[in-house]
């Protein structure tokens, strides 16, 4: 039958579902696979000793993340260009973009850069992986090229994908480029090393019970979803006007939010407690980096530290208990990062995880509500 139709671009539900039948079903294949090459989670003695019958525990799960966000962005893209090829259906939008690409890009990087670590961990039976200047090294390669690529390279209405000004919900009026666009690079460039070094270390140190980090990661990718939808719909060059956004790509960045985070929702079954598998540096740099590179591209960096605010407050408690220590001799907490301090307080494993997602979720819905009252208010 020969029909004319139309199919709105992004298929949203679509490349959620791909990325997260990826990760559900595939997750079980992996942790076979790691079981028979003995690629077991080293546990450190100086832990919580309930974390000691995790030893052994598949580990490296993030590389079935990555993938399965891959093929849920690559997959869809394809499927709608064959659909507009074959001249049935009117797709829009179907071309990948650079954004995303670019997100896609740091998600990798980082996540090969975290595989590292985890192999350097299970290969020499230890809990430290690569060095801290290796992993910095590491980390400082790939964000430099994201952001040349994110902040140099534009479209045909000259457009890039970053800006040098730092922005919050939106571009506000600081630039980095005050004295002049070679510094504003050079500036742009630490800064968005700040920002990628900042979330992917917090989401790894969030990384430490089962299922938490994964779960958290669920809410701030499904935030960054309806963002990109939101300033889609709002963006300057499909309603102009005093009150829309100037975001490069947005729809397609919501596009590799929601892969993502059905990524982590299929991997989320098998991560969840009594774990299957562990995400490992893999996962967590890896979320981390897209984090990053998300509210950079949709020009949301500073909301980011309110959305995932569960990995900001468990870095801080990081900081202050080194800090504490430091200065004075005397711990804060029991233990850092702040959910081990809980389970030394004699918390179930499972009360914790399920409390701080409910922090994480209020965070997330907070930021929301900041974005969503910002453009209210300079109706």
């Amino acid at each position: 039958m020969n029909w004319q139709g139309s199919v709105p671009d992004g298929q949203r539900p679509a490349r959620r579902g791909v990325a997260m039948l990826v990760a559900l079903l595939c997750t079980p294949l992996f942790i076979r696979f790691l079981v028979r090459q003995g690629y077991g989670q080293f546990i450190r003695d100086d832990g919580p000793t309930s974390h000691h019958t995790k030893r052994g525990t598949p580990t490296m799960g993030g590389a079935v993340i990555i993938a399965a966000t891959l093929l849920g962005y690559f997959l869809s893209h394809l499927l709608l260009i064959l659909l507009d090829m074959s001249g049935l259906v009117e797709v829009t939008h179907s071309r990948f973009s650079l954004s995303a690409l670019l997100v896609l890009f740091l998600i990798t990087g980082l996540g090969l850069i975290g595989f590292l670590d985890d192999y350097t961990k299970i290969s020499k039976q230890r809990s430290l992986g690569l060095t801290s200047l290796e992993k910095l090294a590491g980390q400082t390669v790939i964000a430099i090229i994201f952001a040349l690529l994110a902040l140099l390279v534009t479209n045909d209405s000259s457009r890039a994908p970053a800006s040098t000004a730092i922005s919050f919900v939106r571009d506000t009026s600081v630039d980095l480029a005050f004295a002049g666009p070679v510094l504003g690079v050079i500036l742009f460039i630490i800064w968005a090393n700040i920002l990628i070094a900042g979330a992917s270390n917090g989401v790894n140190l969030t990384d430490g019970l089962d299922g938490l980090a994964t779960g958290a990661s669920v809410m701030v990718f499904g935030a960054y979803s309806v963002i990109g939808i939101w300033q889609y719909n709002q963006n300057c060059q499909i309603a102009p006007g005093p009150n829309c956004y100037d975001v490069r790509d947005a729809l397609d960045l919501a596009v590799v939010a929601c892969s993502v985070a059905g990524a982590c929702f299929g991997f989320l079954w098998w991560n969840a407690s009594p774990a299957k598998i562990f995400m490992g540096d893999t996962g967590s740099l890896a979320l981390g980096g897209g984090l990053a590179g998300l509210a950079i591209t949709t020009r949301t960096e500073l909301l980011l530290a309110v959305l995932g605010g569960l990995f900001v407050i468990i870095t801080l408690s990081v900081i202050i208990q080194v800090a504490s220590f430091k200065l004075t001799g005397k711990r804060v907490f029991r233990m850092a990062p702040l959910q081990h301090h809980f389970e030394l307080l004699g918390w179930a494993e499972v009360t914790i995880v399920i409390r701080f997602w409910i922090v994480a979720g209020m965070c997330v819905a907070v930021g929301l509500g900041m974005f969503y009252a910002e453009w209210v208010a300079n109706l």
